[in-house]
């Protein structure tokens, strides 16, 4: 049976994510930092292992890790799909909040590969699925150190792909558009409704739309891609 490691999987994408490689019959451990109910409840929904960490923490993304590898027996594919955000001009941005935003949506996402890697070269074979962000893309005005960290995600992903491709591994990302998860909860209701109508679609993304895209990218249907960033986005341009 195929398994799978999801970080940040508590909630959001990451939830979505547990939820629909779990349907597919994969084994699934996810990484959560402090949501406790909606770990557990995820767990007895799904029989997936939630595992505490934060990964933003070298030493707790390394246990987590061992914890997964003992509970799966070896880990096929790695979603790292951590993030928090910030909104917040860049000169009022602090050392500690700039450090923290990178720490998860980057650092976090080099801790976790670098513990699950070793594995996958062993046996030839791996699927690595990174969720950046539209804003990694193109940049967001008072999200510059959100923006800079899920760039360097991208930049993460074609280098890796290169680096582990001769080993059977695939690297892909993910960029999501506004996506309908706990991220928008600072935006008003008029707030959404403009956004809604700033992308020809007319609505925001849905958390399990980006989770079957990463179900579909640790496939058989995808084992040439590699490098790629996969933005869903509802065509949503933004200058």
């Amino acid at each position: 049976m195929r398994t799978v490691l999801i970080t940040g999987g508590s909630r959001g994408i990451g939830a979505a994510c547990v939820r629909a490689f779990a349907q597919a019959g994969w084994r699934v451990a996810f990484l959560y930092h402090s949501s406790d109910s909606d770990a557990k409840a995820l767990v007895a929904a799904t029989g997936a292992l939630a595992l505490q960490a934060d990964v933003g923490v070298s030493a707790e993304v390394n246990l987590a890790a061992k914890q997964a590898l003992s509970h799966l027996s070896h880990i096929d594919a790695l979603i790292n799909n951590a993030g928090v955000s910030l909104t917040r001009q860049l000169q009022d941005t602090t050392d500690e909040e700039w450090r923290h935003v990178l720490d998860v949506n980057l650092s976090g996402a080099f801790y976790a590969t670098r513990a699950v890697l070793p594995g996958m070269i062993a046996r030839k074979s791996g699927r690595i699925v990174n969720i950046s962000s539209i804003w990694g893309m193109v940049g967001g005005s008072m999200e510059v150190a959100y923006s800079a960290a899920k760039a360097g995600l991208l930049g993460f992903t074609k280098a890796l792909a290169q680096e582990v491709g001769p080993s059977g591994i695939t690297v892909n990302a993910i960029a999501p558009g506004a996506t309908r998860t706990d991220m928008l909860n600072e935006f008003d209701e008029d707030a959404l409704r403009r956004i809604e109508q700033e992308t020809p679609l007319g609505r925001l993304c849905e958390p399990m739309e980006i989770a079957r895209c990463a179900l579909w990218l640790c496939g058989e249907d995808t084992a040439m891609m590699t490098g790629q960033t996969i933005s869903i986005n509802g065509s949503r341009v933004i200058a």
